[in-house]
């Protein structure tokens, strides 16, 4: 199964990352379709609120993002946001756990 990343970067010093915490969201839009997430990788800053905007174009879908502890459906024509604060620097993989047909494992 091939697993999509988020990359959230290290922001700089304890007080940068208090500061930014205080901003707007940042947002990002992931699409899902039968066997692929698009962008298959985002980037996010340490300490910064993100907003994944995340849509389907063809059926439901599953979300996962284990490490960071989401789990969501991403039904048609809705669109689902999942806000994230990654307190650390690192990699998160997510994926879909939906079943959506012969190919699903190689979903990216």
């Amino acid at each position: 199964m091939h697993r999509r990343t988020m990359i959230a970067l290290l922001a700089g010093s304890a007080l940068g990352a208090a500061r930014l915490a205080a901003e707007t969201p940042a947002e990002i839009r992931i699409s899902a379709k039968r066997f692929e997430f698009h962008p298959n990788k985002v980037t996010a800053k340490a300490g910064q609120p993100v907003v994944l905007l995340i849509t389907s174009e063809d059926r439901i879908h599953g979300f996962k993002m284990p490490d960071l502890g989401v789990r969501t459906d991403v039904v048609p024509d809705q669109e689902t946001r999942v806000t994230l604060l990654p307190a650390k620097p690192g990699s998160f993989t997510f994926f879909c756990d939906v079943f959506c047909g012969d190919g699903h494992e190689d979903m990216d």
